[in-house]
Parts: structure tokens; C-alpha cells; sequence
């Protein structure tokens, strides 16, 4: 990994460049004028470009970045500030005061509904195994701005924790959360969402196994959530009292505590 600036650059994106390769203790390197191709060829590497209005994370020999942005986040909520339906949130239970923990986060489109529905009281941590994506993604949840004050307030509030899930969740203390969650990132979710194809070329495929869901278990006061393609076995294969969407392509199942 290197990090470089846009294209057209200033002091300030080469301070923060400089600044974020000392902090991950990869190299910087100057843009002059070079491509992005270019420079990841002459340093056989991927990259992370800071631009004036975002961080792009690039693997090498891809031309499609990874980048943050809250995916169906906003239109979900302006759909619950309408007193609407969202299925997660009705898998999960999410009111005010609860505490969620998101063991897939990715780009924290579901953590940023359950924090909004959480409320100031509750807490919503995000673990993210990929060091880089859990950057851009804490970044951007504290600097994008979406133009509604509500959500705005429910990003800033989300914790990014950059650690293997399992790890993390072996960590933390019996029943420390009301709700644990997982969206795991299979070939059928690269398939179906637009949205996540440039996180797909980092992210990191967990097991998701009897050790993960026994520490979930845990770890839950209440249930632990899954969500999945239909045509998944996962469900019945750990437990999972599914929720049938009609028409939709994902479901939500859950286990009681």
C-alpha cells in the first residue's frame, strides 16, 4: 500500500496524505501529474488517493475504487421518518437505547439505521476486518454529509472497530449487547447490489461458523440476526428462524437467547 493526492492537489491533501501513510507506516508517494495506473505500477501496489472531497482506496489493476458512501442508508430513513417499514429493523428490534453490534459493517448502511433508531442512548459499534475500508468507512461516517440533521447525528455516533470479527467478539463480556448482526458478503451479494462492488476487491470473507454464532450467542441479551440471499442454507443450517421477505432476494432470520 502507498498513499498519493488527487490529481489536482494542495497542501492541505498532501499534509493528510502524508499524514495517513505515517499513521499506517506505508510509503508516500508524490502525485506529479502521474496516474494512478501509473504510480501503482511503478510501486507494484495498491493505493489510497485523498481527494478533496473523499479518500479512494484503489486495488492494483482495478479502475473502479472503493469509496464511502451510506449506500440505502438515506433513503431507509427518510422512509422510517415517514413512519414506514424497514425489515432489519424489525429483525433486529431496534429502538431507543438498545445496543447493536454489526459484526460485518462494510459501508455501515444498516449500522447508520440502527443508530438513528438506537437514539443518542443507545450504541452501535461496527467491527471491520480490513484496516483501510475501516478508515474509510470511520472517515467518511464523521465528514460525509448527507443534508439531514437526524442521520448526520446517527453517523457520527457509530464506533468502527478495525478487528477480525470473531476476535472481537471473543473480547467482550456475556450479554453486552441487545442485538448481534451479520450480513456476510458472499457471491450473491456482489451480484445483486451495485453498491458494494468496489468493496468486494477488499474485503475479507470470514467463516462464518458454530464458533462464530456460539460467541454471538453470548455475546446477545436478546437475538442474534442474520441476513442473507434466499437461496441460502446458512439459515437452516445454524438455527435461524427466517423472516420471509415476498419478492424480496434477501431475508433476515434470527436465534432467540
Amino acid at each position: 500500500m502507498f498513499v498519493t493526492t488527487g490529481g489536482r492537489t494542495n497542501q492541505y491533501m498532501i499534509d493528510k496524505a502524508k499524514g495517513i501513510a505515517a499513521a499506517f507506516d506505508v510509503m508516500y508517494v508524490p502525485r506529479r501529474k502521474k496516474s494512478i495506473h501509473s504510480l501503482q505500477q511503478d510501486c507494484d501496489s495498491d493505493c489510497l488517493v485523498v481527494g478533496k472531497e473523499r479518500l479512494e482506496l484503489y486495488k492494483k489493476g482495478e479502475t473502479e475504487p472503493f469509496f464511502f458512501h451510506p449506500n440505502s442508508a438515506m433513503f431507509r430513513i427518510k422512509r422510517l421518518l415517514r413512519g414506514e417499514h424497514d425489515p432489519f429493523a424489525q429483525a433486529a428490534q431496534l429502538s431507543k437505547g438498545k445496543k447493536i453490534l454489526d459484526c460485518t459493517l462494510g459501508l455501515a448502511g444498516d449500522a447508520i439505521v440502527a443508530s438513528f433508531l438506537t437514539g443518542k442512548s443507545g450504541q452501535v459499534t461496527g467491527i471491520e476486518g480490513q484496516k483501510y475500508v475501516a478508515y474509510i468507512v470511520q472517515e467518511g461516517l464523521c465528514t460525509w454529509d448527507p443534508g439531514l440533521f437526524e442521520m448526520k447525528e446517527a453517523m457520527e455516533r457509530i464506533e468502527v472497530v478495525h478487528a477480525p470479527a470473531l476476535q472481537f467478539l471473543k473480547s467482550l463480556p456475556d450479554a453486552s449487547y441487545d442485538c448481534v448482526y451479520f450480513d456476510p458478503m458472499f457471491d450473491e451479494n456482489i451480484r445483486e447490489s451495485l453498491g458494494i462492488r468496489g468493496l468486494t476487491q477488499f474485503a475479507l470473507y470470514d467463516e462464518f461458523d458454530d464458533a462464530m454464532i456460539t460467541e454471538a450467542l453470548r455475546v446477545t441479551k436478546s437475538r442474534v440476526v442474520l441476513k442473507d440471499h434466499y437461496k441460502s442454507d446458512r439459515f437452516e443450517k445454524f438455527g435461524f428462524k427466517v423472516s420471509v421477505r415476498k419478492n424480496a432476494k434477501f431475508h433476515f432470520g434470527f436465534i432467540e437467547k
